[in-house]
């Protein structure tokens, strides 16, 4: 062999080893970050849990491994579905175990029926303060960063003597979640709660960082039997900058003619379209990357088929973000 052609070999393994080392040396290229997570609302599945008509009979219990074989991994619980076991260690501890069998996280609870935060008698509105502490318990147990509560007040009260109330009540109870880490996040559901300017309104005068709102998409009539409807899509932008960790996707009936991405509710009195793609892109917009919650209310489908069907419409978004 030549000296040349040695050299010649030599020179092109020295640069062959330098190109695999620089190679090498370049940081992996990392993962597409997801715009958003998915959720499930428990209250998708209330007509099976509570057996309403003809619903598939299903368990609180079971809610984590549903949610898993459907692929997801993020539980939103409903305190009615559980309401007589809030400091029963034992139920609780069962369904720790049984979400974290199921690789699945709990988010937050839902809690209705424990009073009115904003009531102007103020011996009721401690008690409902009160009442509340044990979801927040319970809430610790199950490792979840906030419990869902309602901002109601009397109706018959001004704006302003509303707000003043909420915010009281609100202010109160976020004491007490900050003392277990965890946030106090108000939904959208019904009366002024709905309306985006009374809400904000609300989250300014409580004044605590752990208050928060949790926007519903579907939850902006501000009176129903009068027809009186928010604006869905100026209502989320008002509320986001008040999101902490999650938010309900409130879907309807689906494949309705109205478009691909659309949901609506047909149901006299209740009447909804909401247009899912321009509901997430305001959310997109916003910064926020945390779950969004499934929470299927329509009457077409089963509630796993409109889970299902939420949940395809949902990921369909996202892929095109």
């Amino acid at each position: 062999m030549s000296t040349r052609l040695s050299s010649r070999r030599h020179f092109l393994q020295l640069a062959g080893a330098a190109v695999a080392a620089a190679a090498g040396s370049r940081p992996a290229l990392a993962a597409k970050e997801e715009p958003f997570k998915i959720s499930l609302a428990e209250w998708s599945l209330n007509k099976g849990i509570f057996g309403k008509g003809n619903a598939e009979k299903l368990e609180h219990l079971d809610f984590a491994k549903i949610a898993r074989s459907l692929g997801i991994d993020g539980v939103e619980y409903v305190n009615q579905m559980f309401f007589d076991k809030a400091t029963d260690a034992a139920y609780l501890g069962e369904m720790k175990k049984r979400q974290e069998g199921e690789g699945v996280k709990g988010l937050l609870i839902m809690c209705d029926r424990e009073g009115n935060l904003g009531d102007p008698d103020d011996a009721k509105r401690a008690k409902t303060v009160e009442n509340h502490l044990k979801w927040l318990d319970a809430a610790a147990t199950l490792g979840c960063h906030s419990i869902r509560v309602n901002a109601a007040s009397d109706p018959k009260l001004t704006w302003d003597e509303q707000m003043k109330l909420a915010a009281d009540g609100l202010h109160r109870l976020c004491v007490e979640g900050d003392k277990r880490g965890l946030f106090v996040v108000v939904e959208n559901h019904g009366g002024l709660s709905s309306h985006g300017l009374w809400l904000t309104g609300v989250m300014k005068a409580a004044d605590h960082s752990r208050v928060g709102i949790l926007p519903d998409f579907g939850n902006f009539y501000t009176d129903r039997a009068k027809g009186e409807l928010y604006n869905p899509y100026k209502g989320l932008r008002e509320f986001m900058p008040w999101v902490k960790q999650g938010m309900s996707a409130k879907a309807y009936d689906w494949d309705t003619g109205a478009g691909k991405f659309y949901t609506e509710d047909r149901r006299e009195g209740r009447e909804m379209t909401l247009d899912f793609q321009r509901l997430i892109d305001i959310v997109v917009k916003a910064g926020y990357k945390g779950y969004i919650g499934i929470e299927y209310e329509g009457d077409k489908h089963t509630e796993i088929e409109g889970i299902k069907r939420t949940k395809q419409a949902l990921d369909e978004i996202k892929s095109m973000l």
